[in-house]
C-alpha cells in the first residue's frame, strides 16, 4: 500500500482540488512520466533549455491557469491560489529543480506587475502568459547583490515624458527568454527612496543586451544589460517607496515556493534510496537489517513529514493573511529557511546509507544532491531569514493575542492580499495566537511532552536571559538563538496539521524525538558562543533533554520506511 503521506506519481489524485486544477497537476505528472527518467537525466546533463517542457506548459496554459489572478484573468479557472501553487511546486521538484525554476522566477517576474496599478502592464503581462511565455524578476546586480537600496539601474527622464534606462541586472532567472521583465532601478534626477523605479522590459528589444548564462545549468541564471532603453509610461510598474515594497513584497510571495520545491526533490530521492538499500545485500543481509542505517532513513522519513506538514499549514495563513493578520510574516520565512535546510538534512541521510550509489549517473538522487543544496540560499540566505525570523520572537512566545481559528484553505478563491501587502515594515508589531495550545493537544505524546519542556525553557531565557544589547550586535549569538525559536515554531505548525489531518501517533512522537535531539544540539551550541553569559551557558545546558525511547513505536515507523522500496521507480 502506498504511503498517503508522501507524493507518489502511481496514485497521485488531488481530488481535494477543482476540476480542471486536478486535470491540469495529473497532466503535468503525466507529461514527466512519459518522456521518462532517461531523458530527464539526460537533459539535465547536457544543460538543455527546457524548449519542450515550455510548449507543454503553453499547450496546457499551466502558468497562464495558475499565475493569471482572476481580476486580470478572462477564464473561470484563472486564479492566484497558494494551495495549487504549491502542489505544482512539489511536482516540479520532484521531476527536477530546472523546471521549478523557470516557474518560480516567472512568479516573481509577476509579482511587481500583479501589485501594479498599471491597467496597460497588467493586460500586456495577462496576455504574455496565455500565450506561454515566461517572465523574469531584474532586481540583483552583480556588484550589489540583492541590495537594493544601491541599485546601479539607472533611469534618465527624456523628453517624451518617460525614461531611458542604462545598467545591467545579474542572476536573473529566465532573463534569455522572458516576455516581461520586471527590473528594479533609480532615477538621476531624485534622490533617495522616492527615485526608485520598478518598470517592465522585453527580452527581445534591441536596447536589452544578454551577456550570459552565469551558472552551468538548464536554468538559464543571466547576466543582461540595458543600454539606453526606452521606458514608457506604461512601462512603469512602482515609482518612489511603492517600488522598494513592490520588491520585498515580491520576495514574500516567492520565497515561500522553496519549501514545496525541497519537499518533492526528497521525496523522489527517498524512493531511489530506500529501494536501493533495502534491495542491497551486505555480509549476507540487506543494507536495511542494519540499526544505523534504520536510524538514519527513519529520521530521514520523519523529517520529511514534517516539512509536508509544516508547508501545508503555513499555507493556510498565507491564504488567510491580511492587514490585521500578518502572521504569515513568520511562518513565510520559515518554510524557506527551516523547511529547506531540513531538505539538506533528508538528503545527507539518505547519501550516507546509499553512499557512492548516490553518485551515480542514471539516478534521480545525483541530481538531488546538488539542487537541495541551493534552495536554502535563494530568495535570502539562512542567515538573512534567521535574522527576520528573531524579530518575531518575543511577541510570539511571550506576548500572544486572540485570533479566530484559521481553517484548512483548499477552496477555489485568488489569494488577493498577497498583492496588496501594503509597506514592507513594522515587523515587531506583528501579534500571534498562542502556541501552547498547539502543544497542549499533544500533551499524551512522549517526545511531543518532551519537546514543550525545551519551549517553555526557551520562553524562560527570553525573559531572563535574552541577549543585552552588547551581545544584540553579536549575529553569531543571534543566529543560534534563532535557530532554537524556530524550533518550536515548526514544531507548533506541525502539530496544528497533525491534528486537523490525523496524523499517525507513532510518526509525529518519533519526529518530535528528532526535534528534541536538534534543540539540545542547537543549546549546546548556544553554550560554546564566545560571548554567551554565565546565566547563558547554564541554561543551554539545562535545556539539553533526551528523547523518549520506545523500541515498539520505533519498529512500527521503520515499516512504514521499508514499504516505500519499490514502491515508485520513474519508467525508463
Amino acid at each position: 500500500m502506498a504511503d498517503s503521506l508522501l507524493f507518489n506519481p502511481r496514485t497521485y489524485d488531488p481530488a481535494h482540488f477543482d476540476p480542471e486544477t486536478r486535470r491540469l497537476l495529473r497532466a503535468t505528472v503525466d507529461w514527466f512520466e512519459d518522456r521518462g527518467k532517461r531523458r530527464l537525466i539526460e537533459d539535465y546533463r547536457s544543460r538543455a533549455w527546457l524548449a519542450d517542457f515550455l510548449a507543454f506548459a503553453a499547450k496546457e496554459r499551466l502558468f497562464a491557469t495558475f499565475l493569471t489572478p482572476s481580476s486580470a484573468g478572462e477564464l473561470d479557472d484563472q486564479r492566484w491560489d497558494t494551495a495549487r501553487i504549491a502542489a505544482l511546486n512539489e511536482i516540479f521538484g520532484f521531476y527536477g529543480l530546472d523546471y521549478w525554476y523557470a516557474w518560480q522566477v516567472t512568479i516573481l517576474g509577476l509579482g511587481p506587475v500583479w501589485q501594479s496599478d498599471n491597467a496597460a502592464a497588467r493586460a500586456r503581462a495577462a496576455q504574455l502568459l496565455s500565450q506561454g511565455e515566461v517572465f523574469a524578476f531584474g532586481l540583483s546586480e552583480k556588484t550589489h547583490g540583492a541590495d537594493i537600496y544601491s541599485t546601479d539601474m539607472l533611469l534618465t527622464p527624456d523628453a517624451e515624458g518617460g525614461f531611458r534606462a542604462t545598467g545591467s541586472k545579474y542572476y536573473i532567472g529566465n532573463g534569455n527568454a522572458a516576455g516581461l521583465v520586471s527590473v528594479f532601478g533609480r532615477r538621476t534626477d531624485i534622490e533617495g527612496p522616492d527615485g526608485y523605479v520598478f518598470f517592465a522590459a522585453d527580452s527581445r528589444h534591441p536596447a536589452y543586451r544578454l551577456v550570459k548564462n552565469v551558472v552551468d545549468s538548464s536554468k538559464y541564471v543571466s547576466e543582461f544589460c540595458l543600454d539606453d532603453y526606452p521606458v514608457g509610461p506604461d512601462d512603469v510598474l512602482h515609482t518612489g517607496r511603492a517600488a522598494f515594497d513592490a520588491a520585498l513584497n515580491t520576495v514574500n510571495v516567492g520565497k515561500f515556493n522553496l519549501c514545496t520545491a525541497s519537499i518533492g526533490i526528497c521525496e523522489h530521492a527517498m524512493y531511489e534510496a530506500v529501494s536501493h538499500a533495502h534491495q542491497r545485500i551486505l555480509y549476507g543481509r540487506p543494507v536495511t537489517a542494519f540499526p544505523h542505517v534504520r536510524r538514519e532513513l527513519a529520521d530521514a522519513y520523519v523529517r520529511l513529514v514534517g516539512m509536508k506538514l509544516f508547508s501545508d499549514r503555513a499555507v493556510d495563513y498565507f491564504r488567510s493573511a491580511s492587514p490585521e493578520d500578518r502572521r504569515y510574516l513568520l511562518f513565510n520565512p520559515m518554510t524557506k529557511m527551516k523547511v529547506t535546510t531540513e531538505g539538506e538534512k533528508v538528503i545527507d541521510l539518505m547519501w550516507d546509507v546509499i553512499a557512492a550509489k548516490g553518485f551515480e549517473k542514471d539516478t534521480y538522487f545525483a541530481q538531488a544532491a546538488v539542487e537541495i543544496r541551493g534552495l536554502p540560499k535563494l530568495e535570502g540566505t539562512v542567515h538573512v531569514n534567521l535574522a527576520l525570523i528573531l524579530k518575531f520572537m518575543r511577541n510570539h512566545l511571550l506576548n500572544p493575542a486572540e485570533f479566530a481559528a484559521v481553517p484548512t484553505r483548499l477552496d477555489a478563491a485568488d489569494d488577493t492580499f498577497l498583492f496588496e501587502q501594503g509597506p514592507a515594515r513594522g515587523l515587531g508589531s506583528v501579534r500571534f495566537h498562542d502556541w501552547r495550545p498547539a502543544y497542549d493537544a499533544y500533551a499524551g505524546v512522549p517526545n511531543v511532552a518532551r519537546f514543550r519542556e525545551q519551549a517553555d525553557a526557551l520562553c524562560e531565557f527570553v525573559a531572563t536571559a535574552a541577549p543585552d544589547e552588547e551581545q544584540s550586535r553579536d549575529l553569531d549569538l543571534l543566529l543560534a538563538v534563532g535557530q532554537l525559536f524556530a524550533l518550536v515554531v515548526h514544531g507548533q505548525l506541525i502539530l496544528e496539521q497533525a491534528r486537523l489531518t490525523d496524523l499517525d501517533e507513532d510518526v509525529l512522537d518519533e519526529l518530535f524525538a528528532v526535534l528534541v535531539r536538534d534543540f539540545s544540539a542547537f543549546a549546546v551550541e548556544l553554550h560554546g558562543k564566545d560571548s554567551a553569559t554565565a546565566d547563558q551557558q547554564r541554561w543551554a545546558l539545562g535545556a539539553v533533554r533526551r528523547p523518549v525511547v520506545d523500541e515498539a513505536r520505533s519498529g512500527r515507523v521503520w515499516q512504514r520506511v521499508e514499504a516505500l522500496s519499490g514502491a515508485y521507480e520513474m519508467a525508463p
